[in-house]
């Protein structure tokens, strides 16, 4: 299956802003679809690359600490499900980190974000976009660990530009 949509083929930093988004973010809805895109393993369970970083399993901190889920993998972490946005569109889309082999020595693996298209009354997936390459790394863990580190706001201008590339659906 072909990746649609485009985007800027320059790296995500995945660095957090200083200051953080508030728990409700403008354009994430509270309630995803209960059903999940077919490429998602374990729609139910944290992906451990995004949970831990590519040497080890992240630092938890202080008990009680509560985890900051402004970021993909601080929602996934927290909510055990993936963020849903409302695009332009006016359809709810909830998002997938996927990670491939590549042919280059230097960064054998890349990572984009997925994005089904839920139907607007939620039963079921209409469509989808992609972004082109956002992280490149040495494993498939450190892009999924870079790509969780990404905040929220720029996992949902990644939509915008995505849809904005694969340009109107019939």
């Amino acid at each position: 299956m072909g990746r649609e949509g485009g985007g800027d083929r320059r790296a995500a930093t995945g660095r957090k802003v200083d200051e953080p988004f508030p728990a409700y973010h403008p354009g994430i809805t509270s309630d995803p679809p209960t059903c999940y895109f077919s490429g998602m393993s374990d729609p139910t369970a944290s992906d451990p690359g995004i949970d831990a970083p590519p040497d080890g399993p992240a630092d938890p901190g202080e008990p009680g600490t509560p985890v900051d889920d402004t970021t993909l993998g601080g929602y996934f972490r927290v909510h055990d499900r993936p963020p849903a946005f409302e695009g332009p569109d006016g359809h709810p889309y909830t998002v997938s980190v996927e990670v491939e082999k590549v042919p280059d020595l230097r960064a054998p693996y890349e990572g984009y974000l997925v994005f089904p298209r839920w139907a607007r009354n939620g039963l079921g997936i209409v469509g989808h976009v992609t972004t082109s390459t956002l992280w490149r790394g040495r494993s498939a863990d450190e892009v999924r660990w870079t790509a969780g580190e990404t905040p929220l706001g720029t996992v949902q201008d990644h939509l915008h530009t995505a849809l904005d590339e694969a340009g109107p659906k019939d």
